[in-house]
């Protein structure tokens, strides 16, 4: 069933509104320098289904220790999703629940309170310019890099045979390509994130880093494929899941 035009709208004004605050330059000290000095708490949120049930999941944070990856605290947590699924607004569904995460640590574990966080979905590289990624960075505040495993296909931007092309160009980790729109403005970028994996992961700001810095950083984080922030809260919310309904298959949300 798909949400009344009313509520649509009503999101897309919301997500215009909060637009406007997205930061796409770099905001802290510890981005000033390729080796990211003074950066100690890196964060990965994810939320993870139980296959069949787009209600319920298991909403997951990780914070991690830099550069050495390891983990510092975690929580997973059952939650039940209320609002309808409507691509383009899959923020609507997600962010309040990874918002909780964040709030219960910064209650909890004050100075656990990650640095940047890095979320399993789209930032700036979305419809309207708008995804997951930034909701998060907006309304936490926190430096924010959106990683995607998929390709979205939005503003000109396609899985054809040219993408494929510059994928297979990316000869080494750390190696990338801008993913630019019919506008010609840049909204992310491919990054073969690992010398080991031939697909590329998609980065894109969040809130409060540039492009440049977000690829980096992902790279740095980048063990796999996933950065190791969000490879661990999606492998960490997969385990709580199967421990908790044994019978059930899992699987991540929509990537946008």
């Amino acid at each position: 069933m798909s949400p009344p035009e009313e509520l649509v709208k009503q999101w897309e004004s919301e997500q215009t509104c909060l637009r406007e605050q997205v930061v796409v330059e770099d905001t802290e000290d510890w981005q000033k320098s390729p080796d990211f000095p003074g950066l100690e708490r890196v964060a990965g949120l994810d939320l993870s289904f139980i296959k069949g049930d787009d209600v319920n999941a298991c909403s997951q944070l990780v914070v991690l220790s830099y550069p050495d990856l390891e983990v510092l605290y975690e929580d997973s947590q059952m939650v039940t999703l209320t609002a309808p699924y409507m691509p383009g607004f899959l923020a609507f569904r997600e962010t309040p629940f990874l918002l909780e995460a964040l709030q219960r640590l910064e209650k909890d574990k004050p100075t656990l309170l990650p640095q940047v966080v890095f979320v399993d979905g789209n930032g700036l590289f979305h419809y309207r310019e708008f995804g997951l990624a930034c909701h998060v960075g907006v309304l936490s505040g926190l430096p924010c890099v959106g990683v995607a495993k998929n390709l979205l296909q939005v503003q000109g931007v396609f899985k054809n045979e040219e993408h494929k092309s510059q994928i297979s160009a990316l000869q080494k980790g750390g190696d990338s390509f801008p993913l630019r729109a019919n506008s010609g403005k840049v909204l992310g970028k491919a990054l073969r994130s690992s010398d080991r994996s031939t697909k590329p992961v998609y980065v894109s700001v969040g809130h409060k880093i540039s492009l440049d810095t977000a690829v980096q950083l992902t790279y740095s984080c980048s063990r796999f494929r996933v950065p190791e922030p969000i490879r661990q809260a999606d492998c960490r919310s997969r385990e709580y899941l199967r421990a908790h309904f044994p019978a059930a298959k899992t699987g991540t949300g929509s990537t946008e």
